[in-house]
């Protein structure tokens, strides 16, 4: 049996997964609160002792850069070395991926009705795929036709340096840049960035803050679902959060924008994570399309860019399955 697994800042999520089943109807599933645990060595023995499941191999997709099969996790204190963990689990193997190699291989699994499309545009058969998913961090990859099959690729573009748009961006990274040092784009486009930006935009005078949001910000250990609350699910929702949301959205449009140009994504970008999904009814405004397309003389083509929103809940665990059953599964001779 495989054991695939998706390792967030948030969560790790975990599942036994056998051929005949497929990676879409894993055998059990369980979420362990990152933090909650020294290693992943440690959610995994959680979890065969939860489950009671016997597991032979693991591909496990994890946040940062992935060499020889080591990864120092970006927003944990984790270093994963998957042939230790193999000798230490007792299993065969034990593969580690980037987290957006396993988003983009969860891509190939996915059917019409896992994503929410922004833009259908004019997609070219085999032209390259973008995947951009602002979760807990920001992260990037992408999709190259070799002749045969799509073939997915990891990034570290979430760490490139944020280019601000309008003063308002401006003022968001000279705010930041005071606070922070280097701002990359995950500073400004995560999970991690949107109590950034409230923060910002309260220090400038905005809007004014409610007192009672006041208060739930200020107890929150994650203020970011307290901001989404009071920007979409309030009977009066604040200016300011609104405001926090729509400027994160705007960023997220430009980078989707960026990435699309640097790959040629002519086959598409898609956008996961588990942000996106909650921001639906902003993603559809015109504002977020604008921030995409607005790319100068690229314009036109950034139009024809099919954009889809990844309603898929298990995209990265779907695709570290992918991974893990194609590694089992013997070539045709």
């Amino acid at each position: 049996m495989l054991l695939a697994g998706d390792v967030g800042g948030t969560k790790t999520r975990l599942a036994a997964i056998t051929a005949e089943r497929g990676p879409r109807d894993p055998v059990i599933a369980a979420t362990y609160v990152s933090a909650d645990f020294p290693s992943l060595d440690a959610v995994i023995r959680r979890f065969i002792q939860d489950t009671g499941v016997s597991i032979e191999r693991a591909c496990v997709g994890a946040a940062g850069p992935v060499i020889d099969n080591r990864v120092t996790t970006t927003n944990l204190p984790w270093l994963l070395d998957g042939d230790a963990m193999a000798s230490h689990l007792g299993l065969e193997s034990f593969r580690l991926i980037n987290d957006l190699e396993a988003v983009s291989n969860g891509v190939l699994e996915l059917l019409p009705e896992d994503v929410h499309t922004l833009n259908a545009g004019e997609p070219m058969p085999g032209g390259a795929i973008g995947v951009i998913a602002p979760g807990t961090g920001l992260g990037e990859g992408y999709l190259c036709w070799d002749g045969n099959a799509y073939r997915p690729h990891p990034s570290e573009g979430g760490h490139t340096d944020f280019g601000p748009i309008g003063e308002l961006q401006i003022g968001l990274l000279r705010y930041l840049t005071e606070r922070q040092g280097h701002i990359s784009y995950e500073r400004v486009c995560s999970g991690l960035a949107i109590p950034s930006i409230y923060a910002y935009l309260r220090d400038s005078g905005y809007a004014p803050e409610h007192p009672e949001l006041a208060r739930e910000v200020a107890a929150a250990r994650d203020a970011t679902p307290v901001i989404a609350r009071w920007a979409l699910e309030v009977a009066e929702p604040s200016a300011l959060c609104l405001a926090t949301l729509r400027t994160f959205v705007a960023i997220l449009g430009a980078e989707a924008g960026n990435l699309a140009l640097k790959v040629l994504a002519t086959g598409g970008v898609y956008i996961g994570g588990g942000i996106p999904p909650r921001l639906l009814p902003l993603l559809q405004e015109e504002a977020f399309l604008h921030a995409f397309r607005d790319k100068g003389r690229l314009r036109d083509l950034l139009s024809r860019i099919p954009l889809h929103v990844i309603t898929y809940p298990d995209v990265a665990l779907l695709g570290a399955a992918h991974v893990g059953l194609e590694a089992a599964t013997p070539p045709r001779s």
